[in-house]
Order: structure tokens, then sequence, then C-alpha cells
């Protein structure tokens, strides 16, 4: 069994120290008898739905409490998935359809992850862009300000949000983050989507193409992430998220500003599936490569998942990536220090663990927007029994991983 350090933030609730002694019982049970036992088929067979019943009464209980209304599940290393599974519905409705380990998610902020970041990064290691290239380099808006790619990547500008002006979404907001007085670039972290609207619209004007032609021609179609998209045809199996005065949305984006731009924006606007992002995910823990193909270089995959720390170490930033700061629910209380993930207000979560060499995809249709903080507890949970049952336990003495103080 895998220990570590469990912090007061992340101590376990009675409800989840009950799933481990559930998920020990069905494991002990199949261990064979002395003077004869089970057979070893028998017996991984009995290990396997041990592990998958916790896991699935977890998400179950999550569909009681009416924090949701199904959710699939991947969890994954390397080499290959090692748990997947859907339960519940597609939509809201008791008529709706069962949620399938393919239906098709809106991913909401995890497009500045599987987007726009790596496009970003791939845009660098082209050498067509540097961290440290002033944003007024390409928005002339922006004469005059401090602020860099860097600042925006790691949510540094001090630049904050507002709603979009729908007669010119874009323009408004690039002229209105440009007007803003704010904090000395690099000297605090600041959670905001226009870091990333910004980021998106920057893939254009370097690449002459639109950020989803080209996530599809970089990264989608080479990687067969078949269902990962932004602007997708709504079909059977795409799952519905719940759009305030707008109803129930599907194939649309739930984010109101990414609406407002088009559908395709660098904050929010991919839809995909558990399987596409894990594919995605196991890209990046094989330092690049997916099935025999290099898609980013290892020292982009370096560069972009390293720390950059702020408020004093409390606050542990990748490119784009969270590693550690109030958003990192998904981390549980087990992954390494050197994990990294990101969270999305439609009720997704990525996180990625190298040095247990495991991921964690979560997708839901998310009922109660609310409690923050129970369906926080459900994706630590989540991690944590994951890490659980499935990380490998050896860790790497003394690794080496890259550093950055920030700006």
């Amino acid at each position: 069994m895998m220990t570590s350090k469990v912090t007061s933030s992340r101590l376990l609730g009675g409800f989840f120290l009950r799933l481990i002694r559930s998920a020990l019982i069905l494991v002990c049970f199949s261990l064979p008898l002395a003077g004869g036992g089970v057979a070893r088929a028998e017996q991984d067979l009995l290990q396997e739905l041990g592990r998958t019943a916790v896991l699935d009464t977890m998400l179950q209980n999550a569909v009681r409490q009416g924090l949701i209304s199904g959710a699939v599940v991947q969890v994954g290393n390397r080499n290959g998935i090692l748990y997947s599974h859907a339960t519940g519905r597609a939509g809201f409705e008791a008529s709706s359809r069962p949620l399938t380990v393919g239906t098709v998610f809106d991913v909401a902020s995890l497009t500045k992850v599987f987007a726009t970041t790596p496009a970003i990064i791939r845009l660098m290691d082209q050498g067509a862009i540097s961290l440290l290239d002033p944003l007024s380099r390409w928005f002339q808006e922006f004469k005059g300000k401090e602020i860099t790619v860097l600042h925006l990547l790691t949510h540094t500008s001090g630049l904050h949000d507002g709603m979009l002006d729908p007669s010119a979404p874009l323009e408004s907001a690039i002229s209105r983050a440009a007007s803003q007085s704010s904090d000395k670039p690099g000297t605090r972290f600041q959670y905001a989507d226009i870091n990333f609207i910004l980021l998106g619209n920057l893939v254009r004007r370097i690449s002459a193409f639109g950020l989803d032609a080209y996530c599809q021609d970089a990264f989608y179609q080479p990687m067969g992430m078949l269902h990962t998209s932004f602007n997708p045809a709504a079909n059977g199996n795409t799952a519905a998220t719940l759009g305030g005065r707008n109803g129930v949305l599907k194939g649309v984006v739930q984010d109101p500003n990414a609406r407002l731009l088009g559908g395709v924006a660098g904050h929010a606007g991919l839809f995909s599936t558990a399987e596409d992002l894990g594919r995605f995910s196991r890209m990046l823990l094989n330092g690049g490569v997916l099935d025999g193909r290099r898609v980013l270089s290892a020292r982009a995959v370096s560069q972009m998942t390293a720390p950059y720390f702020f408020k004093n170490g409390k606050i542990v930033r990748g490119l784009g990536w969270d590693r550690e700061s109030p958003f990192s629910a998904p981390k549980g209380a087990l992954f390494s220090e050197v994990s990294y993930g990101h969270t999305g207000y439609s009720g997704s979560s990525i996180w990625i663990d190298p040095e247990a060499n495991l991921y964690v995809v979560l997708l839901t249709t998310r009922l109660d927007y609310r409690n923050r903080r129970a369906f926080n507890r459900l994706r630590s949970d989540i991690s944590t029994l994951a890490a659980t049952l499935f990380a490998e336990h050896k860790k790497t003495a003394g690794a080496q991983i890259p550093q950055n103080t920030g700006p």
C-alpha cells in the first residue's frame, strides 16, 4: 500500500474510509487459500472486481447525492488504460440515455491545457515565440505594459475577467484587458480566463490558423483523438450541460464568453471524451510520444510541466497546468509533488503523476454548482482511491525535476 503525508486539507472522510475497507475486504477474499487456493486467473479477476467496485460505488454515491447526473472515469498509465467506467445519465431527465466511456463532454477549462497550452508550447519549440516575449509584440494595444507570454500562461498578468461585448467580443476582450490598471505582472497569481483568451488568439496571429484548426492538425488527428474538437456536431452520445438562462446545452459550449467568441476560445470550448483525454495524458507520461510517434519534444513536455512558485511557495503552477493551488482538488491525498492537472467548471478534471505513472480523468454531467466543497471532495477522493489502487509504489529517489522560481 502506498504511503504518503496526508495534509489536514485532504483528510479522508468516513465514507471514503469505508470504501477503502470494502476494497481491502474484496481483495483479501481474492487471496489463495492454504492447501489449494483459487486459480490465478480467478484471483486476478476477483482483485480487479475489488478495485472497480469501490470506484463504481463512489460514483454512484455522487449521483444519489445529486452532485452529478452521471460520470465517466478513466485511470491509466503510460502503457494503457487500467480502469474505465461510466455511470448515470448523459442528461438531466430520467429518460436521458446512459453515459458510455465514449460520451463526448464539454471539458470547459481543460481547453487551457489540452489545446491552448500545448499549441503555445509547440510554437515555442519551433522558435516562433518565447516565454519572455512581451505581449505588445503581438498586440499593439498592450504597448507600454510589461505583460509577457509567461505571465499569461501562469495567470500572473494581473488581468481580470469580465463579460465581453456581444457586438465585438474579441475586440472588446483585447481592448478592455489592455485598458486595465493592474498589479505589476509576475507578482501575484490570479486565475483569469482572459489570459487564455489572449493566448488562443495569439496562436492565430503567429500560425495563421485558428486554435481549432491548429490543434486538429498538430495534435488530435495525429494522436487518433477522433472525438475531440471545438463546436462538435451534437449527437445522441453528447453529454448535456446546464446553461443557466439558456437551459440545457448539448454540443454548445457552456461558457458564455466562449459562446460569444463563436465556440472557439483559448479558455473554453473544447469537447472531448475520457478515452481521447487519456491518449493525450499517456503522450505526456511518455515524454511527448504516443504509439511510437513523437507529438511534442521531451523538452517541451518538461518545460510545460515544470513548477513556478508564487506566494512563498503556497501556489505552484506549470505553464497552463496546475500543481498546487486552491484549484488542485484532483491532486487528492497521494499524488506526488511532481504531479499536475486542471479542472473544468462543467465538472471535468484531470490529474497526471509521472512519479506514480498514473493519470485520472473525470468527466461528469454536473448538477450541483453551489456545493463546491462536496464536488471538490469527489474529485479528491476519486484521485486518492485511484492512487491507492493503481499507482506504481516505487518512488524515484531524488528525481531531477526542472524547477523555476518564476519571473
